[in-house]
């Protein structure tokens, strides 16, 4: 049995809500890396999943694309 201290408020959650986590999101652009692919070893995985990661973080657009949502604030850096 959960104990809910007292000032705390549960609140449900549906259990897909990807605007609540953007960054889940970005499995759709990760995973184009890997998908229809046959990878011999889990290094080759590894190897071609960090060649996306470096590809994705050199496209700033197109991670915005697919994490921004109209609520929420743009960050400049």
């Amino acid at each position: 049995m959960l104990v809910v201290p007292d000032g705390i408020h549960l609140i449900f959650l549906p259990s897909y809500s990807p605007e609540l986590q953007p960054c889940e999101r970005l499995w759709l652009l990760s995973n184009e890396a890997i998908a229809n692919r046959r990878l011999e070893t889990l290094d080759e995985l590894q190897e071609a999943q960090a060649e996306r990661c470096i590809t994705l973080q050199n496209d700033p657009i197109s991670i915005r694309q697919i994490t921004l949502y109209h609520w929420r604030p743009i960050l400049l850096s």
